[in-house]
Order: structure tokens, then sequence, then C-alpha cells
């Protein structure tokens, strides 16, 4: 296919609290992705940066703050912010770069220096921002908007405290085996049931921390990969970071009220549903084809909705494709081998990025203990703010 780029080199700085500045993350990942590539940052195209609003004015252009460290070279900039699908675009807009032939290598970069508890609203009085609205009028932070989306698959679907408690636990299990994660325990659901409730019904075990940390890819042009010598590289094939359609009525960040259906329909599909469709149209698969999927489990209860919406099972069965195994390592289908936010926590710049490092250590069969075997095609899928799509699908 004329529109896949090679993921040539990939590399990470691991996931926990060091109370250092985001740029020296990045610095890490970057330089380990480009020696994975066997490529010098001098012959680097371009750089993109996700951006990070917690890093001060160098967070704003992280692009240019990830090449100065790195050392001024003369490669194109270019820096996004999309909150927890700032990776994905950084992503998106290197490979139309590599396609357009602006740049033969790109190199992408995400890196987070987080704050302790959970992630607050810019300073100031902003009435037309609806992230701040529901912080301030209803005193909605994200474990409240995750014990509101549990308790509504509960009321839904029949959920219970145990299947949520079963996904940190696989989880956990993955993430023991990964250097890179933050936390690197198995969890029972004993220990889960028995840690503080934090918005009923989930409780501190079933929510993803915030954590400090930063990843990095080196994609080329598929002609660039092979006169570097690798014949069979990891390949994106498409990368949805489509919108909303309008009424929105599924309760999501950061419209906690419902738009109107009055004079609109609903969509035939919620939001997270689109993101998913869109990526397997572009690359023309479907979740039939799929080895393995890393989503973004800001909690238990959200990463069985992803489930549903990747189309790995139909409505209301995610809880039973969890009890199955399906989703285990061993199953069917493997969700988050990496040990995903539950192992890692949120360095949100980082981690759609950090999605795509583990599928293609996986892809490349290089995953060590936590391998999927046979990996061929994976999927990652998150959610930003305002209605930005995430979702990236690799192949090999």
């Amino acid at each position: 296919m004329t529109d896949e780029v090679a993921v040539l080199g990939v590399g990470m700085h691991p996931w926990g609290k060091w109370g250092r500045g985001f740029v020296e993350y990045g610095v890490v990942a970057a330089r380990a992705a480009l020696a994975d590539a066997g490529v010098d940052w001098r012959d680097v195209g371009s750089i993109v940066g996700a951006d990070t609003v917690r890093g001060g004015y160098p967070g704003y252009v992280a692009g240019s703050s990830f090449a100065r460290a790195l050392g001024w070279q003369g490669a194109r900039v270019t820096s996004v912010y999309a909150a927890c699908a700032s990776g994905a675009q950084a992503l998106g807009a290197a490979r139309a770069q590599i396609l357009a032939g602006l740049a033969d290598v790109v190199l992408v970069v995400g890196a987070d220096s987080a704050p302790r508890g959970f992630f607050r609203p810019a300073g100031g009085e902003r009435p037309d921002d609806p992230d701040w609205l529901r912080f301030r009028v209803l005193g909605a932070t994200n474990p409240t908007y995750f014990g509101l989306y549990a308790r509504r698959r509960m009321a839904v679907h029949g959920d219970t405290a145990a299947d949520f408690a079963q996904v940190k636990v696989k989880n956990s299990a993955a993430g023991a085996l990964n250097p890179n994660a933050r936390y690197r325990q198995r969890v029972t659901a004993d220990e889960v049931a028995a840690s503080p409730v934090v918005a009923d019904p989930l409780r501190l075990l079933d929510i993803c921390a915030t954590s400090d940390g930063g990843a990095a890819l080196v994609l080329s042009s598929m002609g660039f990969a092979r006169r570097h010598g690798v014949a069979d590289p990891v390949r994106i094939r498409a990368v949805s970071t489509v919108t909303p359609r309008y009424p929105n009525t599924v309760l999501d960040l950061p419209d906690i009220a419902t738009d109107s259906a009055v004079a609109a329909a609903p969509a035939a599909e919620t939001f997270r549903a689109s993101i998913a469709r869109a990526a397997y149209e572009e690359a023309g698969t479907g979740p039939e084809d799929l080895s393995l999927a890393e989503v973004y489990d800001l909690s238990t209860a959200l990463e069985l909705q992803w489930y549903e919406d990747l189309g790995l099972c139909a409505e209301g069965e995610a809880a039973k494709l969890l009890r199955e195994g399906a989703t285990a390592p061993g199953g069917r289908i493997p969700v988050n081998s990496s040990g995903g936010l539950a192992s890692f926590g949120e360095a949100v710049p980082a981690q759609a990025i950090a999605q795509v490092c583990e599928l293609t250590w996986q892809l490349r069969d290089a995953a060590g203990a936590r391998q999927v075997p046979g990996a061929r095609v994976g999927m990652t899928a998150n959610q930003g703010l305002f209605g930005h799509g995430s979702a990236v699908i690799a192949v090999r």
C-alpha cells in the first residue's frame, strides 16, 4: 500500500514519579528510538512533539523543546496538543509529512511530568471552556466521570464491581512483565475490593494514576526503510482522529450535559465507536483481523467499554468477553498486553505513542514474556478532550 509508513524505531523512558522535567524524559525516549532505528539524529528531516500543558512555555512548543535538547540541526518542527490524543495527532502529522514527501524520516516524541492526584483544569475564569465548567459548576473531577460511566454500565449492562476488578487483575499481571511500567506487582481481586472508594463504585485500584514518562517513534517512508536495509518493517496503516457527531447522547468528557435530540436524531454510533470504525475503514481491516489491542483504561470500567467500541464483542457483552479470558494473555484478542494505564498511569502526551511502541514490539515478536504469539495486526484507541479521536492500526 502506498499510504503506509514504516516504524523504524521505538523508545521509552520508564514511567514513574521521577520529579524531573518532561524534556529529559522525551530526550531519553528519542535517543532510544533513534538507536533502535539505527538512524542518526542529524538524518531526521522533521520532529513532531506532543505538547504538555503542564510543562510551562516549553511544553506548549514541545517539538522545538525536544529539538533544542537533542541539538539544533535544521529539521522541520511541529508541535501538537490534543489532550490524551496528542500522541496520535503527532503520529498523524508525521505520517502526513512523510506521505507528502516533505521528509523521509520523522521523529515523534511525547513526554510529561504529571502532578500528584487527578488532573485539574488550567487556571483562570473560562466560562466558555467545557472542561473548566465541569470542574467548577459540577465538581466533576475525572474520577467522578469514571464512576458515572461505571454506574451506567452496571445499570444498562449488568456489569459488577467484580468485573471491574478483574480488569485490574489482568492488566497488573501484564504490567508485572513490562520493564517500562510504573507498577510491576500483580494485584488480586481482593486487593482491589479492599482499596479505598474514590468514586462509587470505583476504588483506588480501579483508577489509573498520574505519572511521569516519555515515548518516541522514528517513522520513515517505505522507500527509506528499504534503503536502510529494513525489508519488512512494522507499518502504520491507519490513524483515526475523528470528531463526534451531534447530538452526542452518551455521557462523555468534557460534555457532561446531554445534547438535545429533539431536532436531530442521535448518531447511529457513539463517538468512541466512530473512532474505531474510521480506523478500520482506512486500514481495510476489521475487529476480526486484530491480534491485540491497546486501549485507554483510565478506569477498569472504561476498558470494558472499549471492547464494545472496537467491535471485539456486541454491546453489553464486554464483561462476558473478559470472564471468558478472551482479552487476557493467551486469549483470542489480548487487550493491554503492556499492562495499560493500570500499570503505567497517565503521562498524557506520551501515552498514545507508548501504545504504538507496544504494538511495534509485539508485531516484531520482541515483547519478551508478554509476547502475543503470531501477532500481525494491532490497534490502539483512546479519546482526547474536546472531541479528539485517537486510534492507530499497525501491521506486519
